[in-house]
């Protein structure tokens, strides 16, 4: 019989609750579907890229062009390779091989551009990718493999080439005159998002716009849900606002109970919630790129870690989305091209609480600059069993999922002084992973103290990234002596069962 104690009590159904909420821990997939996998149907859509649009060949590389005044776009914005959704689709074996538990798309309504952040319908879908049948027949090829969808929201702005902003530009009196914001101060005349006068920025104080986005039952946000989309990624969530973002929020979960509203926010997280669900790490990210570049100690970096989930709150940790690279950033290989560290970073990124949020082609080390050379096409002939960065994502995707403290746990500190460490548990002591991580150019030895009353003396940790590994390390009176190479990282589990019939955890589980 277990005995539990009031620490127990006080936990019983609490991470039972979390596993019940897929968007706790899930490992997300983001994909760019012009990018992502080549159309089998190429030659019979080659019309709906005229010029000076461009359609490329698959191995050609994107690079920066020439501003179109014309168009009010940079050429590398209409430059194609002319994925879509059923090529996506088609691709989605190896989504679901890597582990992965959620399909994040970059924006696909109708837009002009091949990134799509310039809406023109928010209701339609781009014809270059599919259709809403196609989004539909995703969603429910995702949901029977277990997995969910989520969207890009582009909901600050539209598209200048949007009829709705054309006719509001070219009469005062136009229904949709308010939907923007006017005025002889702005660059080509209308209020537009960080300058750029394709985006026109929508009048989010206008009742009428709201409803048209989320407040409606027919309204942008919940008719892709009852499409059966899981939920949303805002995009420039931190221009929307407070205000706006909790009507929305509120309007996705009445819509579909558990729906995922994730705000790319680069702002201290700390207030932004409930206004969303989760976030996305800007200040992790930069966090963890400066420990694996040098430019930050491992004290420091855990002082500010430490701080930034106890801010935010566990419950609230475990959605947000952890990512290294993105299509706004330089791909992780060309930002870290020391691979010792870089794979350091991936651990963090894996072992900390939140959803491990994937670029496509990371898993393969796929490289790239800043745009567009961070959005080239999905490098498929790197996707081989001999492809050792592959394996090694697929290792942490496989342990992130396995362990269910890295997915719903807890997490606090062990005690340190050169290394960064930390735990995550359960009310489970046999689920308890320990995570060590030396970021420094030379080896450090170090007593660390796991502050776990349900660790028992002398019990034997396991090396989960080498599982095939000999080499043990015991606790001893709750301390941890370890010594670790540079630029490495240590995930540590919990030998509860050892050979010979005999445990000490047999009254404390």
């Amino acid at each position: 019989m277990h005995y539990a104690n009031r620490h127990d009590l006080e936990l019983a159904g609490v991470f039972e609750a979390r596993e019940r909420d897929w968007r706790n821990g899930a490992v997300v997939y983001q994909v760019l579907v012009d990018r992502f996998a080549p159309s089998a149907n190429l030659d019979a859509k080659r019309a709906l890229y005229p010029a000076p649009k461009t359609l490329h060949a698959w191995d050609d590389v994107p690079v920066k062009g020439a501003y179109l005044d014309s168009h009010k776009v940079w050429s590398q914005e209409i430059a194609f390779w002319g994925g879509d959704l059923a090529s996506t689709a088609a691709k989605l074996g190896h989504v679901q091989d890597l582990g992965a538990d959620v399909l994040y798309l970059n924006p696909i309504c109708l837009a002009y551009t091949n990134h799509k952040y310039d809406a023109l319908d928010y209701l339609q879908i781009s014809p270059e990718y599919g259709t809403r049948d196609d989004v539909r027949a995703l969603a429910a090829d995702l949901h029977a493999r277990g997995m969910k969808l989520v969207l890009d929201g582009v909901f600050n702005h539209m598209g200048r080439n949007a009829p709705i902003f054309q006719a509001a530009l070219a009469d005062v009196h136009s229904p949709y005159r308010h939907w923007f914001v006017f005025g002889g101060e702005f660059p080509g005349g209308a209020r537009a998002w960080a300058h750029a006068e394709n985006l026109p920025e929508l009048n989010l104080e206008n009742p009428a716009v709201r409803a048209h986005l989320y407040g409606a039952h027919d309204s942008v946000l919940r008719s892709y849900l009852r499409d059966g989309v899981d939920g949303w990624r805002l995009d420039v969530a931190f221009d929307i606002g407070f205000t706006v973002l909790e009507e929305l929020t509120r309007a996705a979960h009445a819509e579909r109970a558990g729906s995922l509203v994730v705000g790319e926010i680069a702002n201290y997280p700390r207030e932004w919630y409930p206004s969303v669900d989760a976030v996305m790490l800007f200040v992790l990210r930069q966090l963890t790129l400066r420990l694996a570049k040098g430019k930050m100690d491992a004290t420091t970096y855990g002082r500010m870690v430490t701080r930034l989930i106890d801010d935010v709150g566990i419950d609230n940790a475990l959605k947000n989305w952890i990512y290294l690279e993105n299509h706004d950033t330089p791909r992780l290989a060309t930002a870290v091209r020391d691979e010792a560290a870089r794979r350091m970073a991936q651990v963090l990124q894996f072992t900390l609480p939140g959803a491990p949020n994937l670029y496509y082609g990371g898993e393969v080390d796929m490289t790239g600059g800043d745009d567009p050379e961070m959005r080239a096409p999905m490098r498929w002939d790197l996707v081989t069993p001999h492809n050792t960065a592959l394996a090694w994502t697929k290792g942490l995707i496989a342990m992130h999922r396995q362990h269910r403290a890295l997915r719903v746990g807890n997490y606090r500190t062990l005690g340190s002084d050169r290394l960064f460490a930390f735990e995550r548990y359960t009310d489970r002591v046999a689920e308890t992973v320990l995570v060590v991580v030396n970021a420094s150019d030379e080896a450090v030895s170090e007593t660390l103290m796991v502050a776990n009353s349900k660790l028992m003396d002398n019990t034997r940790l396991v090396d989960l990234l080498h599982p095939d590994s000999a080499e043990g390390c015991r606790v001893w009176a709750a301390l941890l002596d370890v010594t670790l190479p540079p630029k490495t990282a240590r995930v540590f589990g919990l030998d509860t069962a050892p050979p010979g019939g005999y445990s000490n955890y047999k009254r404390v589980q």
